[in-house]
């Protein structure tokens, strides 16, 4: 009998368990749901976000190319003691550096 009772309030606390959760899921879809109907509602907040968003991808991805490509350089410049490979390098160091120089 005692273990019926232990059965019966641990279904019980499942059953609280389930309904919270259905009333967090009801929460987040009426917040998904907001979030929609503000996106269309506001077409120029969409706009300013995504401007924004387009703007700092931008930015990143040229600081990115230009660390990348300076650390390459860095990295090139200590093979130009390689007999056939350092004259190609020293080359491509030289004519990077004609067009960094006016």
């Amino acid at each position: 009998m005692h273990k019926i009772d232990q059965v019966l309030l641990e279904l019980q606390e499942v059953r609280k368990v389930n309904e919270r959760m259905d009333k967090i899921a009801m929460f987040l879809e009426d917040i998904r749901l907001a979030d929609v109907i503000q996106n269309y509602t506001a077409p120029r907040k969409l706009l300013w976000i995504n401007f924004l968003a387009g703007l700092a991808r931008g930015l990143g991805l040229t600081i990115g190319t230009a660390i990348v490509l300076a650390l390459l350089g860095s990295l090139l410049s200590q093979f130009l003691s390689i007999p056939i490979l350092g004259d190609y390098i020293r080359e491509l160091v030289e004519y990077v550096q004609s067009y960094s120089q006016p």
